[in-house]
C-alpha cells in the first residue's frame, strides 16, 4: 500500500491517492470522492477504469464522478423535493433544472474522506453530513471500504447510518473500458434484469417497470454494443436489496471479462454521451470522449423516494445500510 499526495482542493484541502495491490491487482483510490481513480491487472499497461491524471480534472473538469461514491441520494430525485413522513423535502435542481442529481454540490463525490485504515488489500474511508445538508435529515456518517480478494477482484462495501429517519441510495459511479479502444463499442453485456424504467425527457422514470422483451435493454443473453445503443437507464434487477447476486458481465473484444456482483436492486447503465467530443486526456494519456466507457452504477432504483412502488430507499435511525458490489476480471 501506498499513500501519496493527489493535490489540495479550491477550498484548500489536502487529497491523497491510496494504491492497493496484490500479485493479480493495482487498484488506486482518492480520497476525493472515495473514488477508484484506477484499476490495473497484472501484465496490463491500461487501467479497466478512466480517471483523471490530476484533481482538477475530477473537481472542476470533464471527469467529475467518474468513479466517485455518489450520494446521499444517487441519481435523479424528481422536480428536486419529496414527501417523507409528512414532512416536504427540498433538495437542489442541479440536472436540467428540474431535477436532483447525485447529491448535488454538497454530495459525497465532492467531500474530500477520512482514511480510517489502510494495508495492502483493504481501505476503508470515511466521510460524514449534518443534520439539513443537502436538503435531508440526520446526522449521517458514511463508510466505503475497498478490498483485493487473493485474485483478480475488488470488492466495494457502501454503509450509512443516521441518527435520525433519512434517505440513502448510494452507488460506484466508475466508467469501464476492458479494451484499449477509445469508445466501449465492440464490448459485450450481459444483465440478469427481465425490466427496466422508461423516462421522459429528463431522463426521470416515469413510475413504469416495462419489461425488456424485445427492447433494445434486453441484455439477458450477451450480445455486442454498438453505436445504436443508447443509454441513461436504471435495469430492474430485484425488487429489494438481497444477498451478493451476479448480475452483468462485461467482456471485451479481445475476452478480458468483468463480472459484477451486488446486493442491490437496480443497475443503472450509462453511456459518457456527455464528455467532449474533442476528449479529455484520461489516464495512460488517453483521450475520453463520448462513450468512451460504460457506467454500471449498483444502486437503488432513481426517484424511489416519490415512487411507493420502488424499492425504498428510506434509512431508519440507529440502523446502518450496508450494500456491496464486488467486480472480478477473467483472462480468456
Amino acid at each position: 500500500m501506498t499513500r501519496t499526495p493527489f493535490g489540495i482542493t479550491r477550498a484548500g484541502i489536502h487529497v491523497e491517492r491510496i494504491t492497493l495491490h496484490n500479485a493479480a491487482i493495482r487498484a488506486s483510490v482518492l480520497t476525493y470522492g472515495a473514488t477508484l481513480q484506477s484499476l490495473y491487472l497484472s501484465g496490463l499497461d491500461r487501467s479497466l477504469t478512466l480517471g483523471s491524471q490530476d484533481l482538477a480534472g475530477y473537481e472542476s473538469g470533464a471527469f467529475g464522478y467518474f468513479g466517485t461514491i455518489v450520494g446521499p441520494v444517487a441519481n435523479r430525485i424528481g422536480g428536486a423535493t419529496t414527501l417523507f413522513r409528512g414532512r416536504r423535502l427540498d433538495f437542489e435542481a442541479n440536472d436540467a433544472g428540474v431535477n436532483h442529481l447525485h447529491g448535488g454540490s454538497t454530495g459525497l463525490g465532492g467531500k474530500v474522506w477520512q482514511v480510517a485504515a489502510a494495508t495492502d488489500t483493504r481501505l476503508l474511508l470515511t466521510c460524514t453530513a449534518a443534520d439539513g445538508e443537502g436538503g435531508l435529515p440526520g446526522n449521517r456518517r458514511f463508510e466505503a471500504e475497498y478490498t483485493l480478494g487473493d485474485g483478480p477482484e475488488l470488492t466495494l462495501s457502501l454503509r450509512a447510518r443516521s441518527d435520525t429517519a433519512t434517505l440513502v441510495n448510494l452507488c460506484n459511479h466508475s466508467y469501464w473500458n476492458l479494451s484499449d479502444n477509445p469508445t466501449f463499442d465492440g464490448h459485450t453485456l450481459q444483465v440478469a434484469a427481465r425490466a427496466y424504467l422508461p423516462t421522459d425527457a429528463t431522463a426521470l422514470p416515469t413510475g413504469e417497470i416495462r419489461p425488456v422483451d424485445g427492447t433494445p435493454l434486453d441484455f439477458r443473453a450477451l450480445r455486442v454494443l454498438k453505436p445504436a445503443d443508447v443509454f441513461d437507464t436504471n435495469l430492474c434487477l430485484a425488487e429489494a436489496r438481497r444477498p451478493l447476486t451476479p448480475a452483468a458481465t462485461l467482456t471485451a473484444p479481445d475476452g478480458l471479462a468483468m463480472t459484477l456482483e451486488t446486493t442491490e436492486p437496480g443497475l443503472q447503465l450509462y453511456d459518457a454521451r456527455h464528455m467532449p467530443v474533442l476528449g479529455a486526456e484520461g489516464l495512460d494519456g488517453r483521450p475520453c470522449g463520448p462513450r468512451c466507457g460504460i457506467a454500471l452504477e449498483a444502486q437503488g432504483w432513481p426517484d424511489a423516494p416519490n415512487r411507493p412502488g420502488f424499492p425504498s430507499v428510506e434509512l431508519e435511525a440507529g440502523e446502518t445500510s450496508d450494500q456491496v458490489t464486488r467486480f472480478h476480471f477473467s483472462h480468456p
